[in-house]
């Protein structure tokens, strides 16, 4: 009999969940993880033969579960306090910050990032310019005591893989409270040091004041939706100035040049808060500074780490250009950049650096 009622139960929870599966709307963007979720797997005899179509159901599956940001929930918690599990899906909370950690180190993809790097100086920038550098932002695991790779290694891979650049050191300008608790980014207000440590290297000087302005909504970054641990949220800080106010930002997201702003307010209230600072990430931003004391241009090849660093570089520049080669192909670049006697800085996270394939 006690078998018959597990039987009974087990087969209505599927049956129930089969239901609320086809009736449920589905919905294409998870606003707690930050990511595309997944769709269904096409259909067709190689996909089957091949497994592909049961890989891409069971990841389609799992994505659409009913009710599966509460699921997510209950597995954290028992995770944590029921198992006493350090880490949650690579997840952890120390010292009130929420990290993934990212380990092992994979040498492979320094290679594979220098590489690309090597190849955008050959093709645009030898003979142009000498006054290359290259910078590196460590993740805040760097500061935490968890498990970490070897970031000396890192370092020394990507400056012999780049003899032609010049070497700028941000690691002992950072602590942990430079960072966001919830989220991987660093905090403008916090890095004018940083900003300082890159300008006497590029030998510009950037000496400015600056007004610290708070947005006024709480900002809860990627880590608080992919954990589902509740840590108290951040406040997003940004420094303006009349020299920022009178800048002219454009931004070639649409593959034409578009009016942007230095701080998008519209693009703080969507799915990233962080994208407050240049409209987030975009192959290509150009800024112009009409208030520059001398004309001189910088180069930024980047990720999102450079998008709340750069405006503290403005007041040395006439015109700065920031390329993304996640979202623009590096053969491309030279269409739309100009690198005669431009400084050119490469800055790049070590959590990037780690995971060189978003390259094009």
């Amino acid at each position: 009999m006690k078998n018959k009622i597990t039987c009974f139960l087990f087969a209505f929870v599927l049956l129930l969940t089969s239901v609320l599966c086809i009736f449920f709307p589905e919905d294409e963007f998870s606003e707690s993880e930050r990511r595309v979720l997944a769709s269904f797997p096409e259909i067709s005899g190689e996909t089957i033969l091949s497994g592909d179509f049961s890989k891409g159901f069971e990841e389609y599956a799992t994505d659409r579960f009913p009710f599966r940001d509460f699921f997510r929930s209950v597995k954290t918690y028992t995770s944590e306090y029921v198992f006493q599990k350090s880490d949650n899906n690579g997840l952890i909370l120390q010292n009130g910050h929420l990290t993934r950690l990212d380990y092992p180190l994979v040498t492979d993809m320094q290679d594979l990032a220098a590489n690309k790097f090597s190849y955008l100086y050959e093709k645009f920038i030898k003979g142009k310019t000498d006054k290359i550098y290259l910078s590196i932002v460590p993740d805040k695991n760097y500061y935490m005591d968890t498990l970490k790779y070897d970031y000396e290694k890192l370092v020394g891979k990507m400056r012999e893989g780049m003899p032609y650049a010049r070497y700028i050191d941000l690691f002992p300008t950072l602590s942990l409270s430079d960072y966001y608790t919830t989220d991987s980014h660093w905090k403008q207000e916090c890095i004018t040091d940083a900003a300082q440590t890159i300008a006497s290297e590029m030998n510009v000087k950037i000496d400015a004041k600056y007004t610290v302005n708070t947005y006024p909504e709480p900002f809860y970054g990627v880590y608080s939706g992919q954990s589902l641990i509740k840590v108290p949220p951040d406040t997003i800080k940004y420094l303006t100035n009349d020299i920022l106010n009178g800048c002219k930002v454009l931004d070639y997201n649409s593959g034409m040049a578009k009016p942007s702003f230095m701080y998008h307010m519209e693009k703080a209230k969507g799915k990233d808060m962080y994208e407050l600072f240049l409209g987030g990430n975009s192959p290509l931003i150009t800024i112009e500074n009409p208030a520059a004391k001398e004309v001189r241009e910088l180069v930024i090849f980047r990720d999102s780490f450079a998008s709340s660093l750069t405006p503290l570089l403005v007041p040395g520049y006439s015109k700065i250009t920031l390329v993304d080669i996640r979202y623009i192909m590096s053969d491309f670049v030279g269409g739309f950049v100009n690198f005669e006697d431009a400084d050119v800085l490469f800055l790049y996270s070590t959590s990037l650096l780690n995971a060189s394939t978003a390259f094009k």
